[in-house]
């Protein structure tokens, strides 16, 4: 197991861990939570070297991806970097990349009637002004779960709030920052449920968000 305790505050900045090579030829990890060395509740940051595919396989309790760089391809067609998946408990794909690509990956952790299959190129969608120099786009809601990007166009700051059901942030571009620390592009954090913080940036920033998910909520 890595990092399961979903009462306990977890930071890493993947850009320092070293990659660990996957069952499949060309297909490496840098695993960030895990059940089971191949199975059950995981997120991992994954890089597919070109030409490397992965088998066919099942997920059956839903995967969510976020393509970081590079392009994310299976049956279901071609994804760039920006693009927002999800595919639903009970579905199977085959994945591959022809040019490589490095991806965020979320294995097992759907709600059972979270039956909605996703695809999203964020870099084509709308975003929703929120502040001055602040903006939202959701990718995803089900139940207590929300998903989506926030963006701050510059120095700014956010008023000090809860997680309800917990929080998870990647840190995308620029730096985060609150009253606990400082979170560079290609951080992970995963804040549990109560948990509470004050963040603020100094320059523009972008942040994939994830929050009402974790088991406390459920």
């Amino acid at each position: 197991m890595l990092n399961m305790d979903f009462s306990k505050r977890v930071v890493i900045d993947t850009a320092s861990q070293p990659w660990v090579d996957s069952p499949a030829s060309g297909v490496r990890r840098k695993p960030l939570e895990r059940e089971a060395r191949e199975s059950g509740h995981v997120t991992s940051i994954v890089e597919y070297l070109p030409g490397a595919s992965f088998s066919q396989h099942a997920h059956p309790h839903g995967e969510e991806i976020l393509v970081l760089e590079g392009v994310f391809s299976d049956e279901t067609g071609d994804y760039g970097a920006g693009t927002y998946l999800r595919n639903p408990p009970g579905s199977r794909h085959t994945p591959f990349s022809e040019q490589g690509c490095i991806i965020l990956v979320k294995l097992n952790q759907f709600a059972e009637d979270d039956s909605q299959f996703v695809r999203i190129d964020t870099t084509q969608s709308t975003w929703d002004k929120c502040g001055e120099k602040l903006e939202v786009m959701v990718l995803h809601k089900h139940a207590n779960e929300q998903v989506a990007l926030i963006r701050w166009a510059g120095a700014d700051s956010y008023h000090s709030h809860g997680h309800f059901g917990g929080e998870e942030i990647f840190v995308l571009e620029g730096e985060l920052k609150d009253d606990l620390g400082t979170y560079p592009a290609g951080t992970w954090t995963r804040s549990p449920h109560g948990s509470q913080h004050e963040p603020y940036v100094s320059g523009a920033t972008t942040l994939w968000f994830k929050s009402g998910h974790l088991p406390e909520a459920q």
